[in-house]
């Protein structure tokens, strides 16, 4: 690359239905006391300079967070994809070359997320998805914002899986460790919920 990768902006994606949760907000579910938001948010805040939040509906319900509230550009085009162009977008107008993602209901991201991310993006154009135990976990992401309209016009025409969509676009795999807990767990259900709480945190 011609440009080393800077720490980019990084934005929480929070725009899906939690059907799986039985709806509402995923991100507003306690753990430890604690939304899973507020988890993410104290994973991710040290590794970037700022911190946006991709949520649809009203965004005032957010507003203790501090966090700029961005929507779906695409509306009827739910899924992690359209999150990922909200926040190609938003870095976009900050002028970023690139974005970071995360889910918003990963409560223990790793430490290390963004350097290991650049690391394994500086030889593959400045893209790079994680990868922990063989499986991929594409909504961790670097994006290079320069694929922002390309993004949207696959969205247009069907494009949905974003681990598909990410490695036909030459996007690296960025290998992590392991551990207990799964720093890439998603907590998808109350039942994921109710067997994590009791779990300590892992370290950063």
């Amino acid at each position: 690359m011609d440009h080393p990768i800077e720490a980019p902006p990084g934005v929480i994606l929070a725009g899906g239905l939690s059907g799986r949760m039985g709806g509402g907000d995923k991100g507003l579910v306690r753990l430890r006391g604690r939304s899973l938001l507020a988890h993410v948010i104290d994973r991710v805040s040290p590794q970037v300079p700022a911190l946006a939040l991709n949520a649809n509906g009203d965004p005032t319900r957010f507003s203790g967070f501090g966090l700029d509230v961005i929507p779906d550009p695409l509306p009827g085009h739910p899924g992690p994809l359209a999150g990922v162009l909200a926040a190609m977008g938003w870095a976009r107008a900050r002028g970023a070359a690139w974005v970071l993602t995360v889910p918003c209901d990963a409560p223990w991201l790793p430490g290390d997320l963004v350097p290991r991310l650049i690391m394994a993006a500086e030889g593959a154009d400045g893209f790079a998805v994680a990868e922990c135990g063989g499986r991929l976990h594409p909504v961790c992401g670097l994006w290079p914002v320069r694929l922002h309209d390309r993004l949207a016009s696959d969205i247009a025409g069907g494009a949905r899986r974003i681990g598909d969509w990410a490695l036909s676009q030459g996007a690296a795999r960025a290998a992590f460790p392991g551990g207990t807990p799964d720093p890439f767990a998603n907590l998808n259900t109350p039942e994921d919920v109710a067997r994590a709480d009791p779990r300590p945190e892992a370290p950063a």
